[in-house]
């Protein structure tokens, strides 16, 4: 009667545990006790021989720990040939001077996973011949040691199994009684009394017009005017436009270099990428991975680079991103197996104004540079208002104005030189954004990209007026163009000849290889169309794309409350929340239950690991969903230890990953680019949901996703700072991405 066991059989084991006898694995032991009718004046103890307790003395008794109103569990860790294990059950008083009770019958045995005799209740006698019922699960399961190393360590550390055992991955407004006996704490303030500010390099891209974080142009001096050969220190004349529509490049002197982050490979000791060696007598190394720090070479007079053996020209490795995982092995394959011009990537905007195109350019161009592709935004009106100034009116942009043609096509040329030569040097992807509108201007663009980079046109059509009049009156907000009109309706009503003007002229892309968004940027469906798209990095961008739109609503990242490891300073594990962490986790279903409490299809998702699920547990009202992605990074053999214990055990592995934090992989571990390849579905699902999101996670995890959103540089995201008990409020929207803070507590 509701008392059960769980034992491996031969049949049941897969051979991964050795040979007979069942040497190799552990087993895992959880011992229930359940009643809802006790008081908490008696708790629920076990003791017995080895290697329980090792005592029959009641005093030494383990304590089960609450998992709910009416359950107790304790787990441990036995060898599958273990000693018999002899123990019973019983129940504690709070007031030491009570004798404790044991439970009536004989001894409990398990041997090798099997429950001996009759399963039974547990059944307790108490003063006045009162008998007192406990029902009793117990069950045992052959697990692998490293499956258990986190479970162990919470064991061992904590004296508590995992408080969390049993929640399923996604579940329902749950009744929040992991913290229940914590102190109740609340928000007394307004939510803006705890807004602190957010870092300069925040994620506050709607406070800036898009295309002005475009590339600038090359050929642009220090005063910010264009310079020609002759006269790079006064303004000259235009650059004449050849036959075919480009200037060339000989006309024009690059005063300000653009810098660009040409993705090198690392040479730390355990790096996610590639790592050349001298390359010497053309002896090829044998490459043998051991699990710690970086691949050895041996058999080997001098170590030969494996980006020599594979014949890549300089020019194509500076072109591999800095990635792991999946880009990486699609970078390298394209490499090997592709065209020459495939190597590079343009990705040109079509369009008529207000359908979204620089909002798209940008949020791509973010999108890519987190995956590790080198990417750069090349704004065609950007160049067109440094060259020729911001006060230009809609009789500029009139088809039948042959100066504002040539004008138009003279900018557009040299924006596609710039981005050309910069995929020369080495850049992977650039984001071509203009309206493009006319086949002869899209014909000028793929015949000065031939044999020198890929084109895929990205066309953008909008019929809904209602969100091409909100695009209208956003552009005469933030646009240069119509910063100094003082009249608004004056500058919609231009915006609306201009616009006038381009669709006398627009022609739907039918060439070449393209993608085509119509009506996408709503999230209430639309249509996507591709014609000859092929190649990982294409079809991502298709990928992404499809799950992207305009729908405001706001992501809150946080931390997880404090946690015992915290408080140690260990990395890794699965320890529980500490008591500081416990307030925490009322503070925030506090703060979620006021920010989102008309938000009825708001959702809250943490990672595996029980100190996010426990952080997560007081929040009701809203699904709550366990993503493995979520998960810390995976510190391998360093699992559990401090940073001093790194660096005087594995001074080498420590000193590797001060070098180079980004790159650097654990032994048997994770690096930040893993982190982010396995983000990557998170990345997407996040884009794509339309209702706010609450993601309860940890500190490098959280660093990579707020790098996303902020447009934050690979090689920063180790150093992002991300306080615990603080609350970061990402919103999305047509105008880009703001940013908040909350700091609950200290």
């Amino acid at each position: 009667m509701g008392s059960s066991a769980s034992k491996n059989t031969e049949e049941e084991d897969d051979g991964s545990n050795g040979g007979g006898g069942g040497g190799g694995g552990q087993l895992y032991v959880s011992l229930k006790m359940e009643n809802s009718k006790v008081e908490g004046e008696l708790t629920p103890h076990v003791y017995g021989s080895v290697p329980i307790i090792g005592s029959w003395d009641p005093s030494k008794a383990l304590p089960l720990q609450r998992e709910s109103a009416s359950t107790s569990e304790l787990s441990f860790v036995v060898p599958p040939d273990h000693e018999t294990l002899d123990f019973k059950f019983l129940l504690k008083p709070k007031d030491r001077n009570t004798p404790c009770i044991v439970e009536e019958g004989e001894n409990r045995i398990l041997t090798g996973g099997s429950l001996q005799g009759d399963a039974r209740v547990a059944l307790f006698k108490l003063e006045g011949d009162v008998v007192v019922e406990f029902r009793v699960f117990i069950k045992a399961d052959r697990v692998s040691p490293f499956d258990l190393a986190a479970s162990w360590r919470a064991y061992r550390e904590n004296l508590q199994p995992s408080t969390v055992r049993g929640i399923p991955d996604v579940s329902i407004n749950p009744d929040p009684t992991v913290l229940e006996s914590c102190p109740s704490e609340s928000l007394e303030l307004d939510l803006e009394h705890y807004e602190v500010p957010a870092p300069a390099a925040s994620a506050n891209s709607s406070l800036v017009y898009a295309a002005d974080n475009a590339e600038n142009p090359r050929s642009l001096s220090a005063s910010g005017s264009f310079v020609n050969d002759n006269t790079p220190k006064t303004v000259s004349n235009s650059p004449r436009v050849s036959v075919d529509g480009s200037p060339s490049a000989k006309e024009m002197n690059i005063i300000v270099p653009v810098s660009y982050s040409a993705s090198g490979v690392g040479e730390s000791k355990s790096v996610g990428v590639i790592s050349p060696f001298q390359h010497r007598d053309g002896q090829r190394g044998l490459f043998v991975d051991r699990g710690v720090g970086s691949p050895r070479l041996v058999k080997s007079v001098s170590a030969s680079s494996f980006l020599a053996d594979l014949k890549l020209d300089a020019q194509t490795k500076n072109s591999i991103p800095a990635a792991a995982g999946a880009v990486a092995a699609a970078a390298v394959a394209d490499q090997m197996l592709g065209p020459k011009e495939d190597r590079h990537l343009a990705i040109v905007l079509v369009g008529l104004p207000a359908r979204g195109k620089t909002f798209t350019a940008a949020k791509l161009t973010r999108y890519l540079r987190w995956l590790g592709h080198d990417t750069k935004h090349f704004n065609v009106g950007k160049y067109r208002r440094l060259k020729h100034g911001v006060n230009m009116s809609a009789d500029f942009f009139r088809p039948d104005n042959p100066e504002g043609v040539e004008a138009r096509t003279e900018v557009a040329a040299l924006a596609m030189e710039d981005m050309i030569a910069w995929m020369q040097e080495g850049g992977q992807v650039g984001i071509f954004d203009a309206t493009n509108s006319t086949r002869a201007r899209r014909n000028m663009l793929m015949k000065m990209a031939e044999g020198k980079c890929k084109i895929i046109f990205l066309e953008t059509i909008c019929n809904d007026e209602r969100i091409i009049e909100r695009n209208i009156r956003l552009k005469i907000q933030q646009s240069p163009d119509y910063a100094e009109e003082t009249d608004f309706e004056a500058g919609v009503r231009d915006f609306r000849d201009r616009l006038a003007n381009y669709e006398r002229v627009y022609e739907p892309v039918e060439e070449g290889s393209y993608i085509k968004m119509i009506d996408m940027v709503s999230g209430n469906g639309g249509q996507i169309q591709v014609n000859n798209i092929s190649g990982y990095l294409p079809g991502r961008i298709v990928f992404f794309l499809v799950n992207t739109h305009l729908t405001p609503r706001p992501i809150l990242l946080t931390r997880h409350g404090e946690s015992m490891d915290n408080v140690r300073g260990r990395t890794g594990g699965d320890s529980v929340i500490s008591e500081s962490g416990k307030i925490y986790a009322k503070k925030l279903a506090n703060f979620v239950e006021k920010r989102l409490k008309n938000e009825k299809a708001a959702s809250i998702w943490t990672s595996t690991l029980q100190r996010t699920i426990m952080t997560a547990s007081p929040i009701v009202g809203f699904p709550k969903v366990q993503w493995r992605a979520l998960d810390e990074i995976n510190s391998g053999v360093c699992d559990g230890m401090t940073y001093e214990e790194i660096k005087k055990n594995m001074p080498e592995e420590y000193e590797s990953r001060r070098k180079d934090k980004l790159r650097y992989r654990y032994p048997r571990g994770e690096s930040y680019l893993d982190v982010i390849q396995r983000l990557e579905p998170v990345i997407i699902e996040l884009e794509r949901q339309r209702a706010p999101v609450v993601v309860i996670s940890h500190q490098a995890v959280l660093r990579a996703l707020y790098a996303y959103f902020a447009d934050r540089p690979l090689k920063e995201i180790p150093q992002i700072e991300m306080p615990l008990h603080t609350i970061i409020e990402i919103q999305m929207g047509v105008s880009g991405v703001q940013e908040k803070r909350y700091k609950l507590m200290d």
